[in-house]
């Protein structure tokens, strides 16, 4: 007996095992909840880190005016190592991140993403902060993945089950 071909099925629109199986639904976030995710992690983290760099290592504004990229390099080095390890240990949410629900992982395999992926996704992430181009592309994806993403193999996604904060009680 004959085994039957998986295209006659497709074609007459008959179901099968094959063609039945679906990949699970991802719930991406949206752009305007991602972008209020990365707004708080910034005035959280990177404010206080060039507010230090500024006044701390260099001598006030004229001295940075001198020396813009140097100053950048001071504040933004720590913003993306303090990213990395609220990712790596908080499986992949960072300050704003948790505020708004939202969670980095693997997009093959949905499960956190590994410490490399996050490194690369970071230093991507710069990369393509600086590249205005770069901020079009989640309207044109339905995944409203970005650059940094899409070469990290990462997606955030809307977390269903969010983290209980602790609540102390007093005694």
């Amino acid at each position: 007996m004959a085994k039957k071909q998986r295209f006659r099925d497709t074609k007459q629109q008959r179901e099968t095992k094959i063609n039945k199986m679906e990949k699970p639904r991802i719930p991406f976030a949206t752009s305007g909840v991602k972008a209020k995710a990365f707004l708080t992690d910034i005035f959280m983290l990177l404010m206080p880190l060039l507010y230090l760099s500024i006044y701390v290592i260099f001598d006030g504004l004229e001295d940075v005016a001198h020396h813009r990229l140097e100053a950048w390099g001071y504040a933004m080095v720590p913003f993306l190592l303090i990213l990395t390890v609220f990712m790596f240990k908080d499986e992949g949410r960072t300050p704003g991140a948790r505020a708004q629900s939202l969670k980095v992982i693997n997009f093959h395999t949905l499960d956190k993403p590994s410490l490399f992926s996050i490194v690369f996704r970071n230093v991507m992430l710069l990369f393509s902060l600086f590249i205005p181009i770069f901020w079009l592309i989640p309207f044109f994806r339905k995944d409203k993945r970005m650059l940094h993403d899409f070469l990290s193999a990462t997606c955030v996604i809307v977390d269903p089950r969010p983290p209980k904060e602790k609540v102390f009680k007093a005694k």
